[in-house]
């Protein structure tokens, strides 16, 4: 009976998992250690618990434009045991690509940024687009900051600074995270970025001209304000007084970009080319030729030139592209045209002109397809009455932000209106205007 309550001791205690024992109690050998529950060591390339990365001053509003960077401030908080170099990075994760060519590197091309760390000198660094590189997942702009020491918080300063060109970007939630050298993730967060549309670039905003009665021309530059839309007048010069019409050729711009043709009482045309300093604006004046006192209005169209004579025929000069000789021999568009008593451009958006009853109308620019093409607009198109209660109508570059053409119209009590352009079937003047500002009436030549 002994030797059966000896193996049933036994066998309880191998199922019980207690191992072999020596026959009056003693073990034969010691038990395995025990294992803990938990364990703080994890599998390499990661961490139990990444630190955080919290951005300073809320979502950051990104102007794509003129105004210059902004500053992403962001702080990180790293788990303990975190040594050695440490690298941030900030992704931007693009998914609403227009159409025309924009890729990730093309993207990352065009944004400026400074990286600092910890309150250090800032120094410049350089967007990356992943595509045609190793890095995994769906193309993405990224941003590799300065690698750091460890410590226990880091902080980083960043500027951002984007061209207009890249408001289309919009909001993102920008992933961040921070790497040791190893891979290992030590701290994440997300920065909020909006981008939003900028002060647009001189060359894409316009300029008015205005003459005085002394003959001094004056010059008002866009500054895509909504309630501001002209700079403070910049004087040009005197003697301007010696022209009966002054017209652009081409757009004129903020940027001091834009060239003129001015007729002379003696009915000589003159050529002023744009410099691109809006400071002086206009080189030298060119003598074109005379006999230009058989028109009775011109305008410009892209470089080219457009004139009506006095019994309505409309004829085109093309642009030669030599200073000395700018327009070659015209060809002859068509008759009818002296329904319109004003005429102006609109940009690069073609020519706008009112009939004698205030109804203003639209000539989109058309594409010649031959020297023997000469029909330089397509039919036009009806913008709208009342028009008459304006005694000058003047097309511009844009002065808001949306890129399109604008216009200026002057009332007969000296107020100034600006009309943005709206894109439809045609550019054209909306429907509704804001008020510049009176006093308008001291120039009898606006342009």
């Amino acid at each position: 009976m002994a030797r059966v309550r000896t193996a049933v001791v036994i066998a309880t205690a191998l199922v019980a998992g207690l191992g072999p024992v020596a026959l009056g109690g003693v073990p034969a050998f010691a038990a395995p250690a025990s294992v803990p529950a938990a364990t703080s060591a994890t599998a390499p390339g990661a961490t139990a618990e990444a630190g955080t990365v919290v951005q300073e001053g809320g979502r950051l509003a990104v102007p794509a434009g003129e105004e210059g960077p902004v500053t992403l401030r962001l702080k990180a908080s790293l788990p303990a045991g975190v040594t050695g170099p440490v690298k941030a990075r900030v992704e931007l994760p693009i998914t609403n690509w227009p159409p025309g060519g924009w890729t990730d590197h093309r993207t990352a091309a065009q944004i400026d940024s400074t990286c600092a760390v910890g309150g250090g000198a800032p120094a410049r660094c350089n967007w990356l687009g992943t595509s045609f590189t190793d890095e995994p997942g769906p193309y993405r702009v990224l941003l590799d900051l300065p690698a750091t020491e460890a410590a226990t918080t880091l902080t980083y300063a960043v500027t951002i600074d984007m061209p207009e060109t890249l408001a289309w970007i919009g909001s993102l939630d920008a992933p961040v995270t921070l790497k040791d050298a190893a891979g290992t993730v030590v701290a994440r967060g997300t920065a909020g970025l909006d981008v939003v549309q900028g002060r647009p670039a001189t060359w894409n905003r316009g300029a008015v001209h205005g003459r005085d009665k002394a003959g001094i021309l004056w010059r008002y530059e866009g500054t895509s304000e909504a309630g501001k839309p002209l700079a403070a007048p910049k004087k040009v010069g005197g003697g301007w007084n010696a022209y009966d019409t002054v017209v652009p050729v081409d757009t004129t711009r903020a940027s001091g970009h834009g060239d003129l043709v001015a007729r002379d009482k003696a009915g000589v045309l003159w050529y002023y080319k744009g410099t691109g300093n809006p400071d002086a604006p206009f080189a030298p004046r060119v003598r074109v030729g005379a006999g230009w006192n058989v028109y009775t209005a011109l305008v410009g169209r892209s470089g080219d030139l457009v004139a009506r004579d006095k019994a309505g025929v409309l004829w085109y000069y093309k642009a030669t592209g030599k200073a000395t000789a700018p327009f070659a021999p015209p060809v002859r568009v068509g008759a009818g045209w002296n329904a319109y008593d004003r005429f102006t451009s609109l940009s690069d958006q073609g020519a706008l002109a009112r009939d004698t009853a205030g109804v203003l109308w639209k000539y989109d620019p058309r594409t010649l397809t031959g020297p023997t093409d000469n029909q330089p607009y397509k039919p036009r198109v009806r913008v709208g009455a009342g028009w008459n209660a304006y005694t000058a109508v003047v097309g511009t570059a844009d002065l808001g932000r949306d890129r399109t053409p604008d216009l200026v119209a002057r009332d007969k009590e000296g107020k100034l209106w600006l009309y943005q352009g709206v894109t439809g079937a045609s550019v054209v003047p909306g429907s509704s205007r804001t008020p510049v500002g009176g006093g308008w009436n001291v120039y009898d030549l606006l342009f």
